[in-house]
C-alpha cells in the first residue's frame, strides 16, 4: 500500500494554533461507519450520543517540559535538546533530539543557566543522542528550565502562563510524555462529571507518548514503516474491568489513537488485556482487525502519518477521507489543539 494514499491538502489557516478557550465547545464530528454517516456536533454532547452499553478508557499520562536550551560549554552555542525517553530510574540518562546536531559530539558538554552539565554520551544517525545529566535529581532543572514541547506545525513559542495548562489533559496523571494525548483535550470535569452521572464506566491506562507517533512516513510504502516503542502500563484492577466488560458484551470506547494502539499491542501480545507495565510498536493501517475498540474519539491528524493510517483502518479509508474533505470545507480546526472525530 502506497504512502501517497493517505495524503491529502490542508489549507495552512486550518491547522490550530491555539486551542478554543473552552474545552468542551470544539466541534465535533461524529462518523457512523454502519450507515456511513457524518453529523456536525458539539463536544460538550458527548455524553448524550455516547453508545449504551460503552465503557471509556483514557490516557492519563502527563507531558513534561521536555524542550531544553542548554549552552556548549566550549563555545557558548544555543544547543537545543529535546527529551524523547528517560533509560534509567534516576532520570539521569535519556535518548533525545539534539539541534543542530552537527555542534556536538560525544562528550560535549552542556549547561543549564545555573552551571549544572549535560553529558553527550552517545551520537547515532537522524540528530538523536544519549545524554546523561550530571547531577542528582535532573526533574528539578528540566520543570525549572524546560519549555512545553509544542508540536512543530505549531508556529509561535510556548507561552508559560497558558501552555503547560492547555497541552494537557484535565485527567493528565503519570508525568513522562513527551507529546500530549490530544484526543483528551477537550474533556471538562463537567463532561466528565455528565458521564459518571448517566453510568458510563471510565478506566485510566497509561501511555507515555512519544514523537515517533506522530511523524509523517516517509517510506514509499507504508508496510516498510517503523514504530518507535513506547512504554505503557495498565493495572490488574483496569485490565480484569476491560476484560470482563468485553466478556459481557460491552463495548470499549477509546479515547485517542494512544489509547487504540495500549489496547491493541496489549492483545496482540498477551491474548487478553493484561496488568503489565510493558512496551509497545505496534502499527496499525489498513486493513487491520480490531480485537478490542469498538468506538474511537480522535482529533484530526496529518497527512500522510501513522495516525490517519489507524483510523482508515477503523472507519475505513475512503470515509475517513470524505470526512477529512468535509472537514476542510466545514472549516474544523485541525491537529493537537484543534476539533475532533467521533467515530461509532
Amino acid at each position: 500500500m502506497r504512502t501517497d494514499e493517505f495524503n491529502y491538502h490542508l489549507p495552512q489557516e486550518l491547522i490550530a494554533q491555539k486551542p478554543l478557550d473552552e474545552r468542551d465547545k470544539s466541534r465535533m464530528m461524529v462518523l457512523d461507519r454502519e450507515n456511513k454517516t457524518i453529523e456536525h456536533r458539539i463536544f460538550y454532547e458527548f455524553p448524550d450520543i455516547i453508545p449504551d452499553n460503552t465503557m471509556v478508557v483514557l490516557n492519563n499520562t502527563k507531558v513534561f517540559p521536555a524542550r531544553l536550551y542548554l549552552t556548549k560549554k566550549e563555545t557558548g552555542a544555543k544547543i537545543e535538546v529535546f527529551l524523547l525517553k528517560q533509560l534509567d530510574k534516576e532520570a539521569k540518562k535519556w535518548k533525545c533530539m539534539v539541534k543542530p546536531s552537527k555542534r556536538v559530539k560525544k562528550g560535549t558538554i552542556l549547561e543549564f543557566e545555573n552551571g549544572k552539565r549535560v553529558v553527550v554520551e552517545e551520537k547515532f544517525e537522524e540528530g538523536i543522542h544519549h545524554v546523561i545529566f550530571d547531577f542528582d535529581n535532573p526533574f528539578e532543572e528540566i520543570f525549572k528550565f524546560g519549555k512545553t514541547p509544542l508540536p512543530p506545525y505549531i508556529k509561535r513559542e510556548p507561552e508559560n502562563n497558558f501552555d503547560p495548562i492547555r497541552y494537557q489533559t484535565v485527567f493528565a496523571e503519570k508525568t513522562g510524555a513527551v507529546a500530549a494525548p490530544t484526543a483528551g483535550f477537550h474533556f471538562t470535569e463537567r463532561v466528565l462529571r455528565k458521564l459518571e452521572e448517566k453510568g458510563v464506566p471510565i478506566r485510566k491506562i497509561t501511555l507515555y507518548v512519544g514523537l515517533g507517533t506522530f511523524k509523517p512516513v516517509t517510506a514509499e510504502t507504508v508496510e516498510e514503516h517503523k514504530m518507535d516503542s513506547e512504554h505503557y502500563e495498565i493495572s490488574e484492577e483496569v485490565a480484569k474491568d476491560i476484560n470482563n466488560w468485553k466478556e459481557k458484551g460491552g463495548k470499549i470506547l477509546a479515547v485517542g489513537t494512544t489509547v487504540v494502539r495500549t489496547l491493541e499491542g496489549c492483545f496482540l501480545k498477551h491474548g487478553e488485556i493484561k496488568g503489565v507495565s510493558d512496551e509497545t510498536d505496534i502499527f496499525i493501517y489498513p486493513p487491520y482487525q480490531f480485537k478490542v475498540v469498538d468506538h474511537l474519539l480522535t482529533n484530526f491528524h496529518l497527512p500522510r502519518s501513522t495516525l490517519i493510517m489507524l483510523v482508515s483502518a477503523f472507519a475505513g479509508k475512503g470515509f475517513v477521507f470524505k470526512a477529512y474533505n468535509e472537514a476542510v470545507k466545514e472549516k474544523y480546526r485541525f491537529y493537537s489543539y484543534g476539533d475532533c472525530m467521533f467515530v461509532i
